[in-house]
């Protein structure tokens, strides 16, 4: 096991610890929330649907996102096509 800081070390290639349960959990919050954005979309605006996608990324990255990125996520869900997100039980370290 390599420790890397207080509440995350890694093990085999998968970090452990809070800090790592902290983003798998938000990995799957922004999952889930694409998943229902993608349900929702004949019937939001694109600017309602817009600002859906660019939540979700800023709670998976918790950056600032590109507008690029946003709007091309946004025009893909808006032509429909499906956008998965699978969420992991565990989270790979280089």
């Amino acid at each position: 096991m390599t420790f890397i800081e207080p509440g995350l070390s890694v093990r085999n290639g998968f970090a452990e610890g809070p800090l790592a349960d902290a983003a798998l959990s938000r990995a799957a919050r922004a999952g889930q929330l694409l998943d229902d954005l993608q349900k929702q979309a004949p019937t939001l605006t694109d600017g309602q649907l817009r600002d859906g996608v660019y939540r979700a990324l800023r709670l998976f990255t918790r950056e600032q996102q590109r507008t690029r990125q946003v709007d091309s996520i946004t025009a893909l869900i808006r032509r429909g096509v499906h956008i998965d997100w699978p969420a992991s039980d565990r989270l790979p370290c280089a």
